[in-house]
């Protein structure tokens, strides 16, 4: 069994010495079945979250009154949660109510797809009640039971499913296709948090441009932030080559690049997206329309800084579809290495130098002048000493607004 289910079988051990059952389940299953890394581990099982509390010293309530206790076990997290039943979906994603059980089947009946209801237990059985493994053969998404039922219960499930596609490299079943069709508006009643988390991890699986496809064929982008009659934009998008992409801000920044919206930063705050990662979407999308398909030169690799400039160069290697990424980002880092300074910090003279050498009282003209120093020294204009720095500056005249 692999590693991950090894650390956590202590915790199955434990509830049955105990009198209950036990059981992997979720993904970790699904994954480990298809030979994936595997994520977390979650445990469904038979006790309830105050007996959970009282078998194992570490845990965290974060969700007891749906039946969730986080065990720490040897410093990781393990999610345990009781069998339970649901019912009264009425915001299309929550449960009005939820009631414990002592079936597995029927815990295992309330999930989404096929290939997310398997459990196992210790010894690598697998209790497998709705055919999930013959859909992991075959490569479709299917959700347990009835589409219409799973969709109207909680509607994300749509779009976990086309992530799904896109991360498995699956197909979707027809009834299961059919069903988004006709429910996909219910995603208007979704949080935008929980879209945005799903979206994300689409546009970073192998089948991004299937799902891609599939998100516009059945008209859910209607139902995302900024992407109304965005259509061609992102059939558009499902053309590039995603895989030289390495990083979040990367995969944002080529969808807001590539749909255009008449403002970034309201596109990206519908999305509700960290204002961190914003502003890195909106600097890489400044430094792409400043080169476009220009080389760099000394003063916009010094802006950028060498993570920076990375980033941008795989992303117009995306853009411009040119050859040799690897060959281009290693150009990019030795011509970075090469500039005489990487930071202000690294200038041979301070503030208070240069207040000296120009006898002249502080002031806003002190920070103009650093600046001034920074860029002849990073062009190549003057030597980074500081007898030399001296001489460059007071050829300037002390007029650091015009001069320089």
């Amino acid at each position: 069994m692999d590693t991950p289910f090894l650390k956590a079988k202590p915790i199955l051990k434990k509830l049955h010495d105990n009198g209950y059952e036990a059981f992997f389940v979720g993904g970790a299953v699904r994954d480990y079945l298809l030979n994936r890394d595997i994520g977390d581990i979650d445990i469904a099982t038979s006790a309830k979250p105050d007996e959970i509390q009282q078998i194992f010293n570490h845990t965290i309530d974060v969700g007891a009154e749906h039946g969730t206790i986080i065990v720490l076990f040897d410093n990781l997290p393990y999610e345990v949660t009781t069998y339970r039943a649901e019912s009264g979906y009425e915001d299309f994603r929550r449960p009005n109510s939820v009631t414990y059980i002592t079936s597995l089947e029927e815990d295992l009946k309330r999930r989404d797809f096929t290939i997310n209801a398997m459990a196992m237990d210790s010894h690598e059985t697998l209790y497998d009640y709705f055919n999930g493994r013959e859909d992991l053969k075959k490569r479709v998404i299917r959700t347990v039971g009835n589409a219409s039922e799973r969709f109207t219960e909680d509607a994300l499930r749509m779009l976990r499913a086309v992530r799904f596609v896109s991360q498995l490299n699956f197909a979707l079943c027809p009834t299961t296709l059919t069903a988004i069709k006709d429910y996909g508006y219910l995603l208007s009643k979704i949080s935008i948090e929980r879209k945005t988390i799903e979206f994300d991890k689409l546009l970073k699986g192998t089948n991004y441009q299937n799902a891609l496809h599939l998100i516009v064929d059945l008209n859910i982008h209607q139902f995302l932030p900024g992407l109304i009659e965005k259509e061609q934009e992102l059939m558009k998008l499902s053309n590039y080559d995603f895989s030289f992409l390495r990083t979040k801000e990367e995969f944002w920044t080529l969808l807001t690049y590539l749909i255009k919206p008449h403002s970034i930063e309201a596109f990206l705050r519908g999305w509700k997206l960290p204002v961190k990662l914003m502003k890195e979407v909106q600097r890489r999308i400044q430094f792409i329309d400043m080169l476009k398909d220009k080389d760099w030169d000394d003063e916009q690799l010094y802006d950028a800084g060498d993570e920076l400039a990375v980033s941008v160069e795989r992303l117009r290697v995306v853009l411009m579809e040119w050859a040799n990424c690897n060959e281009r980002i290693r150009k990019i880092q030795q011509r970075f290495a090469m500039l005489p300074i990487k930071e202000r910090g690294e200038l041979a003279v301070t503030g208070h130098d240069v207040i000296k050498i120009v006898k002249q009282n502080p002031g806003p003209w002190v920070s103009v002048a650093l600046s001034k120093i920074e860029r002849a020294v990073v062009t190549n204009k003057v030597v980074n000493e500081r007898n030399a720095i001296k001489e460059w500056l007071l050829t300037c005249n002390q007029d650091f607004d015009r001069n320089c």
